[in-house]
């Protein structure tokens, strides 16, 4: 009928991936009416608070999630999904209710993208670890500078592989042990009631170790930012 081939594309695998071993699409406008699709489906059921309850998923509104996952991390696109949810809310008039819903709708996608990354063979805890509630952003020389979203799918699995990466290393494993021996002193002094800083004051240093350790913390932070 005259249509570009990549409409004719997108109209034919806007449904794809259908399953687990269904290939996902990869030209743009197909994966962007993919998403569309599926996101679309997902935030109206939300919005009309019918959700898979046990083993009853009667729209299929676990695959479709999955099939976003795949979509995202396939393609290796970034996507901040909150803002999406909540765009989509304020346009179908449900702003007043939209934040709860978004985020009830993002614990949903994390749910399905641990199966998705258990089923990769990744470990049940790095997984954990990543997607911690209430997780933040912390700076070791400026202690906590804000609250990860953990909506960024490609991005959550890209930390997980990388820190699995990184524990199975040597340096991994002493970054581990110095952080639990870390942990249990600071645990201990809560008990004592000692009063915790919540960042550095480089001016209480008193050994020149001390100042080349920051400096040193300082430059691996900004170079982990640039990575």
């Amino acid at each position: 009928q005259g249509e570009h081939t990549l409409v004719a594309a997108a109209i034919e695998e806007h449904y794809k991936p259908q399953g687990p071993s269904d290939r996902v699409p990869t030209d743009p406008v197909s994966v962007a009416i993919a998403l569309a699709d599926k996101l679309d489906t997902l935030v109206g059921f939300w919005a009309i608070d019918e959700k898979p309850t046990g083993s009853k998923d009667p729209y299929a509104l676990r695959r479709a999630a999955l099939g976003v996952i795949r979509i995202l991390v396939e393609n290796r696109v970034r996507l901040a999904l909150t803002s999406l949810f909540d765009r989509a809310y304020q346009m179908a008039n449900y702003l007043a209710s939209g934040p709860a819903f978004s985020a009830d709708l993002l614990a949903f996608f994390h749910d399905r993208l641990k199966v998705y990354l258990r089923d990769q063979g990744a470990r049940h805890d790095l997984i954990d670890a990543v997607l911690a509630a209430g997780s933040r952003l912390i700076s070791p020389s400026r202690g906590e500078i804000g609250q990860s979203q953990n909506d960024d799918l490609l991005q959550i699995v890209r930390r997980v592989l990388a820190l699995g990466s990184f524990l199975d290393t040597e340096d991994g494993r002493n970054l581990l042990a110095g952080t639990k021996r870390a942990a249990n002193i600071l645990a201990a002094e809560e008990k004592k009631k000692t009063t915790i800083a919540e960042n550095v004051e480089p001016a209480l240093f008193r050994e020149d170790t001390e100042k080349s350790l920051f400096a040193a913390v300082n430059q691996a932070e900004k170079e982990a930012g640039q990575a």
